[in-house]
């Protein structure tokens, strides 16, 4: 949100494909990204290009582009790439936790016991 007399807030550009029918998936993202960054962004616009493009620029920093990430991204990862540009120090939450969770079976055994096997 911009304030006078303030710096201007982050602008967000989410570049998407027309031949391919991904503005629905560019609107979701962007309301995701406003719901979440609200008091951080200043702008999130929506760039209609073709050529198989989505690409998700912050400031013009590369956060995300479909082609080299491969596919489109989840959404913590896109709200955790985004903060960590604009608002680092910031807590996403569930997000952060889902991103630190142990990965399955990690926790089945009692710390400090070895595993089958070992």
């Amino acid at each position: 949100m911009w304030h006078p007399g303030r710096m201007p807030a982050p602008r967000i550009v989410i570049t998407y494909c027309t031949q391919c029918r991904w503005l629905l998936r560019a609107q979701w993202y962007q309301g995701e990204l406003l719901q979440t960054f609200e008091e951080e962004v200043g702008e999130i616009a929506l760039v209609p290009a073709t050529g198989g493009v989505f690409r998700i620029d912050v400031d013009g920093a590369h956060v995300w582009n479909r082609k080299r990430d491969g596919g489109f991204p989840d959404i913590s990862e896109l709200k955790r790439r985004v903060r960590d540009l604009i608002a680092p120090g910031r807590s996403l939450g569930h997000a952060d936790r889902a991103a630190a969770a142990p990965a399955p079976g990690e926790h089945d055994r009692p710390s400090g016991s070895p595993a089958p096997g070992e």
